[in-house]
């Protein structure tokens, strides 16, 4: 058993695809299913079900691809804790997060300071995030909302608030402050369904006592702006992301509380570089400091 070999069977068993497997390995398609039935063959059981040109990781494979990424993962760690001691290099992060403003703007500031940092970011669903944490594809990953499962840590980072964008010409924009159902017979323009952002502010109405009368779906905050300036409908926005929008006003929600908060989160059991500590130290500074200069603002 090689472990390039098993390392082909894990991009395999993730995609359930062999072409596209190959594609992402870059080798050919005949080269990459000898080499699965090569350790099939060393294993003794087929690790995948085959109706023609379909693949699917069938029980034995599920079983062996769990140890498999354990052992994968620790042999990283082992190479990874050794280069640490070694000094062989400056150091590497990897990271998935969101399109967040904040994280962009900490990310460079980071690699300001540390110049001989490699990062790789990625952007991932939450669910992307948890499987390549605990497959160890990455380090960290930011997100929201924080994750509450064994074997992962984390620390809360940065708590933002929610509030609600009308346009200037709007008959709400002259006012500071909202209970939110004010505006349960408002159209809104919401993000598209299956965005944990879209979950979070559904459950604000809910708490308010409506559900939303919406009239527009939009795939990202970016979008919102042009729909507030043609009149369309009001929206959730986060407070951090009001400066990205002229043609609009921002009003606080008094009732419910609208915050949302984001967690940097690693593997409880996962070796981490000294690259990857001493990144982890500076996003809780960071965000500490970010914290301190807001409540400072009159």
């Amino acid at each position: 058993m090689e472990l390039l070999q098993l390392q082909y069977f894990c991009k395999v068993a993730r995609l359930e695809h062999m072409t596209k497997a190959a594609q992402e390995l870059h080798i050919a398609q005949p080269a990459l299913s000898k080499t699965i039935s090569r350790l099939e063959e060393h294993v003794g059981v087929p690790l995948f079900d085959r109706n023609g040109r379909q693949i699917k990781l069938n029980a034995y494979g599920k079983a062996f691809l769990k140890k498999v990424e354990g052992a994968l993962s620790l042999l990283e760690e082992g190479q990874r804790e050794l280069i640490d001691m070694a000094g062989m290099e400056r150091g590497r992060v990897m990271l998935a997060t969101t399109t967040h403003k904040c994280f962009s703007d900490m990310i460079g500031s980071f690699l300001s300071v540390h110049q001989g940092v490699q990062m790789r970011i990625t952007q991932a669903s939450p669910e992307e995030k948890v499987q390549q944490l605990q497959s160890g594809e990455i380090d960290f990953c930011i997100t929201f909302p924080p994750l509450e499962q064994d074997g992962i840590d984390g620390v809360n980072i940065l708590t933002e608030e929610i509030m609600l964008a009308v346009p200037l010409t709007h008959r709400l924009a002259s006012r500071e402050r909202i209970d939110l159902a004010e505006v349960a017979h408002e159209p809104f323009i919401c993000i598209k369904e299956g965005n944990p952002f879209r979950a979070m502010t559904d459950a604000f109405c809910k708490e308010a006592g409506f559900e939303p009368n919406l009239v527009c779906e939009v795939d990202e905050h970016s979008a919102v702006g042009h729909f507030l300036h043609a009149g369309i409908g009001i929206a959730f926005l986060p407070e951090t992301l009001g400066d990205k929008v002229s043609s609009m006003r921002l009003i606080r929600i008094e009732k419910p509380l609208c915050l949302r908060t984001y967690q940097l989160a690693w593997r409880h059991d996962r070796y981490l570089s000294a690259a990857s500590r001493t990144f982890r130290d500076y996003v809780i500074r960071y965000f500490a400091e970010m914290q301190r200069q807001a409540e400072m603002r009159p």
